[in-house]
């Protein structure tokens, strides 16, 4: 007798746990679907056989945000990219966020997944990418982005995250939103940072002090984050008289990565009764 199976659109869920954390990693991406503390959300959650809505949770990898056109020049060569943003004819976030990841290591608290893709249109490098999702009874989800070089040439690479935190609240209007960055970067009307970055003092993007998010609307890069003693950044997002934190270490200069060596990217974030 054979009995149908239904596989989910985002493939295998990874889950984990440790104290009052419970997080859901997916096969397709390696992706976060899911975070909570007891039976409070941390992150935008969404079903097993949904796709990522607006790349909730996705990893951005070889490259976050777009580049213009999907053209770009690296050791004197120019390649083209395919439109993966097709109305605004860009191509963005990367090139694994719709592929199976490989689960190498999997317990209890922490689940590790690869990607290994081969060259692709416009990106003729061989980088394998590890991520490794943990969490720990205190401090929450530890997420390390590790990637190495496969192939026989230097290769342009960087990563990004795509979490969308939460509160609890019915609403992002009612929060307050903490964000320790000095400068932003405008866009122009196809998404695509354009000019210098500027100084956020004076502009409703000066975050640095924790302000309502009623009336503010961001879809822009940050940068120049005040860090904490220990090296850390910390964004957080308070409401309902809870606050979800999410702090991210110094990035490992530079986005080249030669034959066999690696970059990291750490991050992670936690529920509190008040802001850390």
């Amino acid at each position: 007798m054979l009995i149908a199976m239904t596989i989910p659109l985002t493939g295998t869920q990874y889950e984990i746990e440790a104290g009052d954390y419970r997080a859901t990693v997916t096969e397709l991406g390696g992706g976060l679907r899911g975070l909570r503390f007891g039976d409070t959300y941390l992150v935008t959650s969404f079903d097993a056989d949904e796709l990522p809505p607006h790349g909730a949770g996705q990893l951005l990898t070889p490259w976050p945000n777009r580049v213009d056109g999907g053209r770009y020049s690296f050791d004197g060569e120019d390649h083209q990219l395919a439109l993966s943003e097709p109305a605004l004819g860009n191509a963005i976030h990367g090139l694994t966020r719709w592929v199976p990841w490989t689960r190498t290591a999997h317990d209890q608290g922490e689940v590790t997944l690869r990607c290994l893709p081969h060259g692709q249109q416009g990106y003729p490098f061989a980088l394998q990418t590890d991520v490794t999702y943990r969490v720990d009874a205190e401090s929450g989800l530890h997420v390390t982005i590790t990637a190495t070089n496969k192939g026989s040439r230097p290769a342009p690479w960087g990563t990004g995250a795509h979490p969308y935190l939460t509160a609890g609240t019915p609403t992002i209007d009612e929060c307050e939103l903490e964000l320790p960055a000095d400068r932003w970067l405008p866009v122009d009307d196809r998404l695509v940072p354009a000019g210098p970055a500027q100084d956020v003092s004076g502009t409703g993007f000066d975050l640095r002090t924790a302000r309502k998010l009623a009336g503010i609307q961001l879809d822009h890069a940050f940068t120049g984050l005040r860090r904490e003693a220990d090296g850390l950044a910390w964004v957080r997002l308070a409401g309902g008289g809870l606050t979800t934190a999410m702090w991210r270490t110094p990035p490992t200069p530079g986005c080249r990565s030669s034959p066999a060596t690696r970059s990291k990217r750490n991050a992670a974030g936690r529920r509190s009764p008040s802001s850390r």
